[in-house]
């Protein structure tokens, strides 16, 4: 019998519980057909199949976490330069009591907003 995924992390978060699923396999005598990823193609739970499988496994799970250290380092450069991954500010402190003083005189929200102008940031000159 034969088990068919299309990628082990279907199944499976990281090395410990792919080798966990290939055991319990191991123990159904059941094999892995894995049809995408770097761990692609079919393994024998019995003799040769399991040590390949291994190898792999462990390759895919040091190549997982050179990526999320790769990531981590980069977040903290960029929150070190200090952007933190926030959407720009489209307001500022003019822009929003200009609003507000228009709100207060019961001018229309519609009204308001073709009143106002982004000033900074890829949307400067248009209306919020």
């Amino acid at each position: 019998m034969i088990l068919t995924v299309h990628e082990p992390k279907r199944h499976a978060r990281n090395g410990a519980e792919l080798m966990a699923l290939a055991a319990s396999l191991d123990a159904a005598a059941v094999q892995l057909e894995l049809l995408a990823g770097p761990l692609a193609g079919i393994y024998d739970p019995h003799g040769v199949g399991s040590m390949p499988f291994a190898v792999l496994t462990n390759a895919a799970q040091l190549d997982r976490n050179y990526i999320r250290e790769k990531t981590s380092k980069g977040q903290h450069a960029v929150a070190a330069k200090g952007n933190h991954g926030e959407r720009p500010k489209v307001t500022d402190n003019d822009l929003l009591i200009v609003a507000r003083a228009l709100r207060d005189k019961s001018v229309p929200i519609p009204e308001i907003v073709t009143k106002l102008t982004i000033k900074t940031g890829k949307n400067a000159g248009e209306h919020p």
